[in-house]
């Protein structure tokens, strides 16, 4: 078997990737084991996931785009309705919450999917 000469080339978009939980070279639903956690390699192509680092990264732009929805969102509600503190209390912390969990999973796939495409790897300095 020849390898790939461009293996992006057969690579799936990075939003199918997010969304689908689709192996970043392969395209097989293998990339994750749980709900929000990476399955250690593809068991389709052997693609070692381990080896990708996205970190901290989703949590901190869900935290930027997220944040700025509900912001946006409350303060249009303050705005027309004026309700009580209790009542923007009551629909903003579990539509937080909601939005951070069920973008989180879609959000660590387009990372990781990033990742593969550009190659990135932790920053080395030359001796």
């Amino acid at each position: 078997m020849t390898p790939d000469p461009d293996p992006l080339a057969s690579a799936p978009p990075i939003a199918q990737v997010a969304l689908k939980g689709l192996c970043p070279r392969c395209g097989k639903p293998t990339l994750f084991a749980r709900w929000a956690e990476f399955a250690d390699r593809c068991t389709n192509c052997g693609l070692d996931f381990s080896k990708f680092n996205v970190g901290d990264g989703p949590a901190a732009f869900l935290t930027l785009i997220l944040g700025a929805i509900v912001v946006a969102l409350a303060i249009t509600l303050e705005l027309t309705l004026h309700p009580p503190l209790w009542v923007h209390m009551l629909v903003w912390i579990p539509f937080t919450a909601a939005g951070v969990i069920l973008s989180l999973r879609a959000a660590k796939g387009a990372l990781m999917s990033a990742e593969y495409r550009n190659a990135a790897r932790e920053g080395r300095s030359q001796p």
